[in-house]
Formats: C-alpha cells, structure tokens, sequence
C-alpha cells in the first residue's frame, strides 16, 4: 500500500510514534494504544509508524521490509524507518525502538545492556558465551549506543527511576534529556469490582476451590519475568496455595514439567497467552512478578488498579510504588526463601486490606495525566527549552 500521513485529533504538534510490531498479549503494544487515545485527546496529531497494526485504518505508515532472522528484521525495519521519515514532516520523532534518526525516545524496553546483565546471573558460562556472541544481541546493543549519543536526540522518557539511572549510568545521557513519564493504567476497566464480576465463575472454569489462596501471574516470556522462581516459592509455601500463570512462553512445557518436580502441577493452573487479563486478576488474591528485569510492566499496574497487592522484584520499575508489607513486597528475583516468605505472609484478608492501599497507590496514574505529562514534553521541545 501507499502509506499517507494523517493524524488523529486536530491540532497541535505532529508527531510520529515509531513501534515495530504488534503483540496483542504484549504490554509495550498496549502501551501504544492507550499512549495514542491519550495524546490524541489532549490534541496531539499521531502517525503510527509500523510494521503491522490491527484495525489499520489508513492513519499508519507501514514499512515491512523483506527479512530471514531478528537481526536482518531489527535492522531492516531501522534503515526503512529513517528513509520513510526523511522524506515527511512531523514536528516530532518518538520512537520506542532503538533507531537514532529520532527526537524522543520511550525507553519502554529499558538498558538492554542491563537486561543482558541481569540475565548472566541466571546463565552457565556457555550460555552466557553464546548470548555475548550473538550478532542480534550485539547489534542491540550498537544500535542502542547509537541512539543515546545521537545527536538528533532531544529527550528520552523513562517510565522509572531505574531506567533513569540506568541510562546515566551506561551512557552518561544528559540527567535534563532523561524524562520521567510513568505507564498509565485504565481504573475503569482495572478495578476491584472485577472479583464480583468474574472471580467465581473463572476459578469455577479452573477448577480451583472457592476458598483457595490464589497468586496471579502474567507476562511472556517466562525466563525474564520469573516463571522459576513464582513456581519455586510456591511450592515452599507453609500453607498450600494455587496459580494462574497467564503468558506465551516457546518453553512452557519446560514450565509445566517443573511445576511437576516441584509438586505444585495439581495447583497451577497455565492458561497461555491472553488478550484480556481482567478475568484471571479477578480470580487472584495477589500477583506475582519476580522479574529478572523489568522496566515497568503494565501488568503490575493493571493488578494494583484492580485491588491487588504485588509481590515483585528489585530490578522491576514497578518496585518503585510498591510500598513493603503496605501494598506489597519487593525482594530479589532470585531469593527464592524470601519470595516465598512473602507468599507466606499473603492470606486472603490480608491481601485484600493490602490490595486496596496498591489501588490508592496507582490511582494518579491516569492515562489523562500520562497523556499532559507527554504534551508537556513536546512544547517543551518545541520551544527549545529541552534538548
């Protein structure tokens, strides 16, 4: 197709929102879809600029390169962004992908420096040689030194003070360039009235009983988000309890199986990628994410919001509203004995005097507030008075 430039809203600055793909069980893609509403209301003209997007209705640039592999993807759809863009106007770049021929960049994947970091704590040398050896990993981490010393570049929203820090401290970004703009989450849709509406009937379809401690976790991709040691510190629960483990992961076999050496098979419950996780939140007590790194995952958000209290990592963004033994608790993603102490200290009625201070806790985080926080930002550039 011939892509053309129209924006929705009316008004205001134009501005292109570079993102690569379209997961409908991803959080960054549904990050860009209440980023769009909420910009778009607060007068924003928004040109989506992607590979693939559902629904496209017209308003998008699409650029899908020819490509064999994630590293002839990653840095195809790069090289076809920047030539795309060099030949329109917008007054504004954003981009959530690494790609330097832009103005604004979410840092919504975090320091993939820092993730790699992270993830040697979990690796045998061998796996760790093949990681540091691989041309997409080594690309990424290229590409994303590139576009934190661009020149081009004008600002870079972090949606956590560890991203912040992170930035700073890999790449001595500019403390004035790096923005702190946190994820918004929908208290309409994310609320604690999801349990009436559908806690019984799911734990019904699960088979779970009625009275049960229930732990709720969602994300893909198991390795990073914690699949391990949720199921590790589940089975060294004092009180036996249940879980909901919602995600796509290539390995969720291996997952099954582990939760079969452990004993806790009878007691979990995977229920695989999902489009809408309110269901399953609503038949939780609490969630859990002991993320090896984690930005901010909207996930976390979405469990606050809907009255439950958040059992995480050191190394998730998230931790950063999670008060300890208030709203939640935060311990290393590796603690085992720690992460289960927590589980531990989560009995129903606990966790629902604990879930209602998690909702106080995210209810500034608005997507209207997210949306003038964004708009801010942009007049500030425009106005050269940032970057």
């Amino acid at each position: 197709m011939s892509p053309t430039v129209r924006g929705q809203g009316t008004g205001g600055p134009r501005v292109a929102l570079v993102r690569s793909r379209f997961d409908a069980f991803g959080g960054a893609e549904r990050f860009v879809q209440s980023a769009i509403a909420a910009l778009s209301a607060q007068g924003a003209v928004l040109t989506l600029v992607t590979r693939r997007w559902p629904d496209n209705d017209g308003t998008a640039i699409l650029l899908d390169p020819f490509y064999v592999g994630s590293l002839w993807r990653d840095r195809g759809f790069a090289r076809a962004v920047c030539a795309e863009l060099a030949k329109r106007r917008f007054d504004l770049v954003q981009s959530h992908e690494r790609i330097a021929c832009c103005d604004v960049y979410r840092a919504g994947d975090g320091v993939h420096a820092e993730w790699l970091a992270q993830r040697a704590r979990i690796q045998s040398p061998l796996s760790w040689l093949a990681t540091s050896l691989s041309p997409h990993h080594r690309y990424l981490l290229a590409a994303e030194r590139e576009l934190f010393t661009s020149p081009r570049l004008k600002a870079v929203i972090c949606n956590s003070e560890m991203v912040r820090e992170e930035a700073q401290r890999h790449f001595a970004t500019p403390a004035e360039k790096l923005v702190l703009i946190r994820n918004a989450v929908d208290g309409a849709r994310f609320h604690p009235g999801l349990r009436a509406e559908h806690g019984a009937a799911v734990r019904q379809q699960l088979g779970i009983p009625a009275d049960a401690t229930v732990f709720a976790f969602v994300g893909s991709g198991f390795e990073r988000k914690g699949a391990d040691p949720f199921l590790r510190a589940l089975a060294r629960r004092r009180e036996p309890a249940w879980a909901i483990i919602a995600g796509k992961d290539k390995r969720a076999m291996a997952y099954g199986r582990l939760s079969v050496r452990l004993g806790v098979a009878g007691r979990v419950r995977f229920v695989g990628g999902v489009s809408d996780v309110r269901p399953f939140l609503a038949a939780a007590d609490a969630f859990v994410l002991p993320t090896l790194y984690d930005p901010f995952p909207n996930a976390a958000l979405e469990a606050m919001a809907s009255g439950l209290p958040v059992v995480t990592s050191t190394k998730c963004g998230a931790a950063e509203i999670v008060r300890d033994g208030e709203n939640g608790f935060v311990r290393d993603a590796l603690d085992v004995g720690g992460l289960a102490q927590c589980l531990d200290r989560l009995d129903p009625a606990t966790a629902r005097g604990m879930g209602e201070a998690a909702r106080d806790a995210v209810a500034p985080l608005t997507p209207e507030a997210m949306g003038r926080e964004y708009l801010g930002l942009y007049e500030r550039l425009l106005a050269g008075k940032l970057g």
